[in-house]
């Protein structure tokens, strides 16, 4: 789904959604921002506009009905009555991984490239214990991440431990 507030809303559509009962993912960064003159920290999206709610339409017409700054994200080549959707299991697979560090670092559609993409590997035990993909590649950078992607939408890099890394 499409957020259109703004970043320093009081109210955002993830938080009403979620006082609703509703079940709401959307990635959050912590950011300085100056309100009325006063600098604070606050989570915010990463992606401003981009959230994941695990519901049916038909439940969630009423919400985007009554909320003027809720809209449904459309993939190209569909038809109106079909939302993006994403598979839950690939859902479920990116959650567990951003949840599992402090400051996963995320990557918006194309700006991660193949020379990013290093090596493929496998993490055996820890909290990704499990997961396969591709090691984070950037010159200079001295911790280990694992890119984990729900393709078209969002990237991530997260921390892993060099011991669970196992190269396939």
């Amino acid at each position: 789904m499409r957020d259109l507030s703004r970043r320093n809303a009081n109210v955002m559509a993830h938080d009403t959604l979620r006082g609703e009962g509703l079940e709401v993912f959307t990635p959050l960064t912590e950011l300085l921002i100056t309100i009325r003159g006063r600098r604070q920290r606050r989570l915010v999206p990463v992606i401003q506009d981009l959230l994941f709610v695990h519901e049916s339409k038909r439940r969630l017409d009423p919400f985007v009905a009554r909320c003027p700054n809720l809209q449904y994200r459309y993939c190209l080549g569909k038809t109106a009555d079909e939302p993006a959707t994403v598979r839950e299991a690939d859902m479920q697979r990116f959650i567990r991984a951003v949840a599992s560090t402090d400051a996963p670092r995320y990557f918006m559609p194309g700006e991660l490239t193949d020379a990013m993409r290093g090596r493929r590997v496998r993490i055996i035990g820890g909290q990704l214990d499990g997961f396969e993909g591709h090691l984070l590649s950037v010159r200079g950078m001295r911790t280990r991440r694992l890119i984990v992607e729900i393709p078209g939408l969002i990237s991530s890099a997260v921390e892993v431990q060099p011991e669970f890394i196992q190269f396939i």
